[in-house]
């Protein structure tokens, strides 16, 4: 699987769900990007806003895949990574 960008909260439990996923499944070849981390989490945010069409996380893109919902995104890494 190609590099991906997740955007997430560190406060959000389906974020944390996520992350955990990935961390506990070894998927390293990602961007991540906090919202909430000062000045650069504005720009994330507005980031994805952007790119997504509102500001909820997690939020994933891998090329012309969106998806927000914690459990289509660990879904998708299963059947693809």
């Amino acid at each position: 699987m190609s590099k991906f960008d997740l955007y997430f909260k560190p406060e959000c439990p389906y974020c944390l769900k996520v992350l955990n996923f990935m961390h506990e499944n070894k998927i390293v070849n990602f961007t991540s990007y906090n919202i909430k981390d000062g000045r650069c989490g504005e720009e994330n945010q507005k980031a994805l806003e952007e790119i997504g069409g509102k500001v909820q996380v997690p939020f994933m893109v891998f090329g012309d895949e969106k998806m927000y919902e914690s459990d289509d995104i660990i879904e998708y890494l299963k059947e693809n990574y």
